[in-house]
């Protein structure tokens, strides 16, 4: 290992790690102590800031881990696969319908089944339908939010990829629940340690280093011999670390103390 050094951290997700020290989040900066504030502006670098401080930061040219790119497109589906099309990054067939009208036309694109999801602020499998019939387009386009309509990859597992730093420093499957096709550990889907293959390994890597993402985990299936960026999520789980036997705050120490991160 490294030199041990310690950072400033603002979220609590490295609380645990000996060699980050934890100020919380102020959204009235004034609220932090004067030698808090003090720390905050000497850091060369603030970890986890939140996307509120990770813009401000940016702007003032202080690094931040994640970068401010990652936070960018955090739980926002819309710009996730619009930065995919624009990076030519495979993805499911995905379109965007805003209003009733746009709505009505889902059908001159789509036949059923398709996905519907919610576009902006869902996670751990919450907000993604199944759409078999015209009575459940109805209710889910019912819903206040923009349609954001995906094609159907009929896939009974998926890899969840954890890239941290430069590297993917942990990929595992996850197995859907029967009767399900959500491949979500939140709703019942199970961790599979069988081995990922090279292909999804480099397609995350390169998916985050095209993204500007540097703390994600990257969802990409496989459908007809073809591998397929699903979506990225920032505030992944902690379940597949768990699961491998990974201590996932000794992993992130020793990242800090490396200079990986």
């Amino acid at each position: 290992m490294g030199r041990k050094k310690r950072v400033i951290a603002l979220e609590a997700r490295l609380k645990k790690c000996r060699n980050v020290l934890t100020l919380g989040v102020h959204p009235n900066f004034y609220d932090y102590t004067p030698e808090e504030a003090d720390m905050i502006r000497q850091a060369e670098k603030i970890y986890y800031p939140t996307l509120f401080y990770a813009d401000l930061f940016d702007s003032m040219g202080k690094k931040t881990f994640p970068s401010y790119h990652t936070y960018k497109c955090a739980q926002d589906k819309i710009k996730q696969t619009a930065l995919f099309h624009l990076l030519q990054i495979p993805h499911p067939r995905t379109r965007v319908f805003h209003g009733k009208r746009q709505k009505e036309r889902i059908l001159d694109y789509f036949e059923f089944p398709f996905v519907g999801k919610i576009p902006r602020g869902s996670a751990r499998g919450r907000g993604v339908f199944l759409i078999r019939n015209r009575a459940e387009l109805d209710s889910y386009c019912a819903l206040p939010e923009p349609a954001y309509i995906q094609e159907f990859l009929e896939s009974y597992r998926d890899v969840r990829a954890v890239v941290i730093g430069e590297r993917v420093v942990h990929a595992y499957w996850r197995v859907a629940p029967a009767g399900d096709f959500r491949c979500n550990v939140s709703v019942g889907a199970t961790i599979c340690l069988d081995p990922v293959p090279r292909e999804i390994l480099d397609l995350a890597l390169f998916t985050a280093r095209a993204c500007g993402w540097d703390d994600v985990g990257i969802d990409i299936c496989e459908h007809n011999g073809d591998y397929y960026v699903l979506e990225a999520n920032v505030k992944y789980g902690k379940e597949g670390f768990r699961t491998s036997g990974i201590d996932y705050y000794q992993l992130m120490e020793e990242l800090i103390s490396n200079g990986e991160i």
